[in-house]
């Protein structure tokens, strides 16, 4: 299903123009715009490929925690990824039932903890443990509720990070990394679980990494994963195993698989190593909303020096970060395409004062500020756009725009200039 499309040389998302999203006084731009329809089917056809086994797709919310998006793959039988206390709450109030829910994160404060335990009527679904230190402030907290919280523990399977397609900052699988218990400390991990009252291990898991675009260290991880859970189901009463997620997507470049087909080679291996009955889980974030989200952008203006052209737009690093953190690169499309306009490479920068707010260069109509070029389109930004924006430098924070049915059908207004102003001279009021 092609998440884009032209009609009359205009793009389209979902049904609906999204010149006229740009050029709508209710939204302006920046603005993100997203097919929700479209994500809610990438949660249905994932869902699919698990045929009629256990499983939980655990959608990771903070690759995009906007409520809609939430709501809508809730709606389809996700369950949430959380990291964060916020997160959690959000995705309870989105209607995911708190057995649906995994907590990950190395650094959970006590609070965050409580919240997780006192859940529900038993706690949610799956504490995830991420080291050995942290497993008696667990226990500590749910001893203090008087519950039992369920809790699985994330080993670092020892893939290569360098045999990984991805960068360095978003492979997460190896012992150099923050996250998940080393193969050397587990037994001393299963042993402080075995002697607590208060904690039950229901799972074990891993995650290599992320925007992975082969299955094969995907599996290798699970491979490693299945046997561990091979070794102590005996003395654990496992549920689940979860192999997590970085499902990647096509940001230009090419992706020769889509999510089912990690599913599928990771159930079959689930199978072949006499795991079959335990639930396989999966933490799925970009692959479920990343190609179904563009951001709009105005043109403001041209600058030709020194043989370089450059387009400048009124989108920024603060409003789209992974080209600045991860050297990403999302293509860039005129909203309205003229066919006779003649087209050159042009440098896409942002009005941030840095010189990382640089999206790349892009083949763009040279009549920039005519009918020929006056928004773009930042393509594939679903995921890790408007989460991880900011209002560094003052900008206000991009409008969000959700289509379902072919109309709009809600919108976050942008945020403005004045409630920054506002709250840069209210900091430092005096306590009262």
């Amino acid at each position: 299903m092609p998440p884009l499309r032209r009609s009359d040389g205009v793009l389209v998302l979902g049904h609906v123009s999204l010149a006229e999203v740009a050029r709508d006084p209710r939204f302006g731009t920046p603005a993100y715009v997203y097919d929700v329809d479209a994500i809610a089917a990438e949660g249905r056809e994932l869902r699919a490929a698990f045929e009629q086994a256990p499983h939980l797709v655990a959608y990771a919310v903070k690759a995009n925690s906007a409520g809609p998006i939430v709501k809508a793959l809730a709606a389809v039988g996700c369950g949430a990824d959380v990291v964060s206390g916020a997160e959690l709450t959000l995705a309870l109030r989105c209607g995911v039932s708190p057995e649906a829910v995994v907590f990950s994160g190395v650094a959970k404060t006590s609070a965050e903890l409580d919240l997780a335990i006192g859940s529900g009527t038993a706690g949610i679904g799956s504490i995830q443990v991420e080291s050995v230190e942290e497993i008696p402030r667990i226990a500590a907290r749910a001893s203090a509720a008087g519950r039992v919280a369920r809790v699985s523990l994330r080993i670092n399977p020892g893939v290569d990070k360098e045999a990984l397609d991805t960068h360095s900052y978003i492979a997460t699988g190896h012992d150099e990394a923050k996250f998940g218990v080393p193969l050397s400390s587990v037994p001393e991990a299963l042993g402080l679980v075995a002697i607590s009252p208060s904690l039950r291990l229901v799972g074990v898991g891993s995650h290599v990494g992320s925007q992975l675009t082969a299955v094969d260290g995907y599996v290798a991880s699970a491979r490693a994963l299945f046997a561990f859970a091979r070794e102590i189901r005996a003395r654990f009463p496992l549920t689940f195993v979860d192999a997590g997620g970085g499902f990647g997507i096509d940001y230009g470049e090419g992706c020769p698989v889509r999510p089912a087909d990690f599913v599928r080679a990771t159930r079959a291996l689930q199978v072949e190593m006499g795991l079959g009955d335990l639930a396989l889980y999966c933490e799925p974030g970009r692959s479920m909303v990343g190609a179904h989200g563009v951001l709009l952008a105005s043109v403001i203006q041209r600058k030709l020096a020194e043989g370089r052209r450059w387009t400048m737009i009124d989108a920024g690093m603060n409003d789209l970060m992974r080209p600045a953190l991860y050297q990403a690169r999302h293509r860039i499309v005129p909203i309205a395409l003229d066919a006779a306009a003649s087209v050159s490479a042009y440098h896409v920068v942002g009005p941030v004062c840095e010189s990382s707010d640089d999206f790349g260069v892009h083949d763009l109509p040279d009549d920039a500020g005519s009918s020929r070029l006056r928004e773009v389109a930042i393509l594939d930004a679903g995921a890790y756009g408007y989460s991880m924006g900011s209002r560094y430098n003052g900008r206000a924070m991009a409008a969000e725009v959700f289509l379902s049915g072919g109309k709009v059908i809600g919108a976050t207004p942008r945020s403005p200039a004045e409630e920054w102003v506002q709250d840069r001279l209210r900091a430092g009021a005096a306590l009262v």
